[in-house]
């Protein structure tokens, strides 16, 4: 555990595939400097591979103060323990007082090693972030907390998590939550370069670190085959689609569109639809300009990934069902009745 810094910095880590920044990282500068300015100090990103200096360009355009590069051959692909090891050297050195990192595969890998390592907490698959003071009962004051919002107990709540004492302050966060930051193609920043592992730290260093326990013989990247998160129109369907095949109603709405199909845990979990699909707490979060909901009761677990669409459509035969209290328009009736008409009154226009 490292002491408190008050002035220390904002940090992400920016994640990278095949050299290029992903783009959760980008959402996590926007969310970063809105912190950091709310404390008053300045922004750092760290940032590890090998000739990715380029990328450090890119987050000084989307407003980071101060990259920390760490640049190794070793280093290309990632792995778990020597990347966890270059960040907790990072942070006792710098002392930070904030990390984030995004809720991927590889954040979700690295951010407990480190939070292990350093003794610090971490909040997981945060959907909102915040910067506030709190008064304790016997009047301690504990400023600059990282108020850490995220649904906990199955979703049936939505929970405010703070950090007291054992710093840097450190959470997860889920693709989609925060939008994507402004660019400015002329800011610039500084560029601070440190060594993954020094001349006087022996083989014993990297025999502890796994360098040589696995090897990298071929790496493959599958790309997504459903894109919910660029989608302006999704088409999305619960447990009141009532079958795989009424699923097809929604496909044909949805290509009317060139928009997507997404789905809740309900539908998934039933074999309506493929988990790729899934929208919510275990699935993607979405913004879409246009999120129409079928036969989806709305539950937090689900809303937690969809709230921030611009326009939400629901259509449901429960009069009752939580999704209308988030929709702008709200359709009580049956899918199988209201989406052929939506499709032909489309086709008509």
């Amino acid at each position: 555990m490292i002491e408190k810094n008050e002035s220390g910095e904002v940090w992400i880590y920016a994640e990278t595939q095949e050299g290029e920044l992903q783009e959760l990282s980008l959402e996590l500068c926007g969310k970063g400097c809105e912190l950091a300015n709310k404390i008053g100090v300045k922004t750092g990103a760290v940032l590890i591979g090998d000739n990715i200096e380029h990328a450090a360009i890119k987050l000084f355009e989307y407003g980071i103060d101060n990259v920390y590069i760490v640049e190794d051959k070793r280093l290309t692909y990632f792995r778990s323990s020597p990347y966890s090891h270059v960040v907790v050297k990072l942070i006792n050195k710098y002392r930070p007082q904030i990390v984030l990192y995004g809720a991927s595969n590889l954040g979700r890998d690295l951010a407990p090693r480190v939070a292990s390592a350093v003794q610090s907490g971490l909040t997981a698959d945060c959907t909102n972030l915040d910067i506030s003071d709190i008064t304790e009962k016997n009047g301690t004051v504990h400023k600059n907390l990282l108020l850490q919002i995220r649904p906990a107990f199955g979703g049936n709540i939505v929970a405010t998590i703070v950090n007291y004492d054992k710093w840097p302050q450190m959470a997860t966060v889920r693709e989609g939550v925060f939008s994507m930051p402004s660019l400015d193609s002329k800011r610039k920043g500084n560029i601070i370069r440190e060594i993954y592992i020094s001349e006087n730290e022996t083989t014993e260093t990297e025999k502890l670190l796994g360098l040589d326990a696995v090897e990298v013989i071929r790496r493959e990247v599958q790309k997504r085959k459903i894109n919910l998160k660029s989608a302006r129109v999704i088409v999305a369907g619960g447990a009141g689609v009532g079958s795989k095949e009424n699923f097809d109603l929604l496909f044909e709405l949805a290509n009317l569109f060139s928009g997507a199909v997404g789905a809740s845990r309900a539908a998934v979990d039933l074999g309506f639809i493929d988990a790729e699909h899934q929208i919510g707490q275990t699935g993607s979060t979405v913004r879409p300009l246009i999120y129409i909901a079928c036969g989806i009761s709305g539950m937090v677990q689900h809303r937690v990934g969809m709230e921030g669409s611009a326009k939400i459509i629901a259509i449901n035969t429960d009069s009752s069902a939580p999704i209308f209290s988030i929709a702008h328009y709200g359709i009580v009736g049956d899918l199988k009745q209201v989406i052929p008409l939506m499709v032909k009154a489309f086709r008509e226009r």
